[in-house]
């Protein structure tokens, strides 16, 4: 499982745990019975694929064997991640719970491990950082005692390796719900047990779920979270080592965490290392992926900003030539009317604005208009914004009338999306009002 968390839960109800209960219930012994359930039901209502889930549970042999029924999941757990079927790899983990909680208690630590890697399932394959909280914390406690109790080697280092998951799950969903100072608390904690895991493992940590770098990456992102600008730069350069032992210097796995510590300098106002780090993931892009790639069209994108950023005069040129280069990779790639292609055009012209090249960026700016009106919609944000800033341009250029008649249909679409008293709406009409005034002094 790649910790890639994808996005965040909209909905609190947890489907797939509810399913879960009735799962339990099928395959749970007499003695299992008289414990009552895992969790409270969270009262979420069963989708059509639950109940076909559990039609088929119900087919099953219930005669056989709790533990073949463990391994046979935990099998189907890797070759479903494999095949990129992260649905069904989460419900087969949930699986893995239920089986483990029949074969050991819900006071061992193996049903507690079985939860951890449930939790960090619901983290890693479906993005969802709510339901990986509530479950790593479930198994949290367990695994602290048992680690406390253990006189086993190898005990221990299951229940470490459990604990490092737990607390990477716990500090990435952390990250992704915007709570910083939780999420590096909890890396840390993770970070130790690492240390733990190693000095057991000698030194080898390479088979593990949660990688050094995975880990070490979590550890930068959650210190810059905190605005630990320094400590977030020493992980991350700590990562870039790591990546490049393994792999060498020219592997796409430094791309993004090239764009991270740029991001980083930008925020110390080191531009001229920012630029630095960013050459190098063009470059690396630009051999893994080729000129004409997405990728490389992202990490022009940002290029071009961090010139522009820089203020410098001499870097106009190196500006001007990586937004070209990035708009022409995206519409060649994702065509001209997706949102990525039509916000690098905006922020372009944004810059050409700003450094004075207001026909360019007028030019620009209308040849994408109908693009933005497909993609976002005629009465949009988008659009009304484009009206805007052409009318403006219109504006400092002496077009009073097309100014004048590209700021009505901007304030027309403002008052439907925000209403006549929104900032936006009052800003439009006190340019137009400006206009007027200018039109009778001519």
């Amino acid at each position: 499982m790649q910790a890639n968390p994808i996005r965040i839960p909209t909905v609190s109800n947890d489907t797939d745990w509810a399913f879960c209960f009735n799962l339990s219930r099928q395959t749970r012994t007499p003695e299992d019975q008289q414990t009552g359930e895992l969790y409270p039901t969270c009262g979420s209502r069963e989708s059509e694929e639950d109940i076909a889930v559990q039609k088929e549970e119900r087919a099953v042999d219930h005669t056989s064997f709790p533990k073949e029924k463990l391994a046979e999941s935990q099998k189907k757990v890797a070759q479903l991640i494999k095949e990129n079927m992260t649905t069904q790899a989460n419900r087969e983990l949930i699986r893995c719970v239920i089986f483990s909680r029949i074969i050991f208690g819900e006071e061992h630590w193996k049903w507690a491990q079985a939860l951890t890697k449930l939790a960090y399932g619901y983290l890693t394959l479906r993005g969802l950082p709510a339901q990986a909280k509530k479950h790593a914390e479930s198994a949290k406690n367990t695994l602290l005692m048992w680690k406390g109790k253990t006189t086993s080697n190898k005990e221990k280092k299951e229940i470490l390796e459990a604990l490092v998951m737990v607390h990477y799950t716990l500090g990435v969903a952390w990250f992704l719900q915007n709570r910083g100072r939780e999420a590096y608390f909890n890396l840390q904690k993770a970070d130790r047990n690492m240390k733990e895991l190693k000095e057991l493992n000698k030194g080898d940590v390479c088979e593990f779920q949660v990688s050094e770098k995975d880990l070490t990456i979590a550890l930068g992102r959650a210190s810059l979270g905190i605005r630990r600008l320094n400590l977030a730069l020493a992980y991350f350069e700590k990562a870039v080592g790591s990546v490049i032992a393994a792999k060498g210097d020219g592997t796409s796995d430094l791309i993004s965490l090239y764009e991270e510590i740029a991001q980083i300098e930008q925020l110390r106002r080191n531009h001229k290392q920012a630029i630095q780090y960013l050459k190098q993931a063009y470059s690396i892009s630009v051999s893994s992926f080729t000129e004409i790639s997405r990728q490389t069209a992202e990490v022009g994108a940002l290029l071009a900003k961090a010139y522009a950023m820089s203020g410098e005069p001499q870097h106009s040129e190196a500006v001007e030539v990586y937004f070209i280069k990035s708009i022409s990779a995206y519409q060649a790639t994702l065509g001209t009317k997706n949102c990525e292609t039509l916000t690098t055009i905006e922020e372009f012209c944004k810059w050409l604005t700003q450094t004075g090249k207001k026909q360019e960026a007028y030019r620009l700016l209308k040849a994408s208009l109908k693009s933005q009106v497909i993609s976002y919609g005629d009465c949009s944000e988008k659009v009304a914004e484009t009206f805007y800033n052409m009318g403006r341009i219109c504006f400092a250029k002496g077009e009073l009338r097309k100014a004048t008649h590209l700021l009505r249909k901007c304030l027309m679409i403002q008052i439907l999306i925000y209403g006549n008293d929104h900032d936006k709406s009052r800003e439009t009409k006190s340019l137009l009002a400006l206009l007027q005034s200018s039109s009778c002094m001519t």
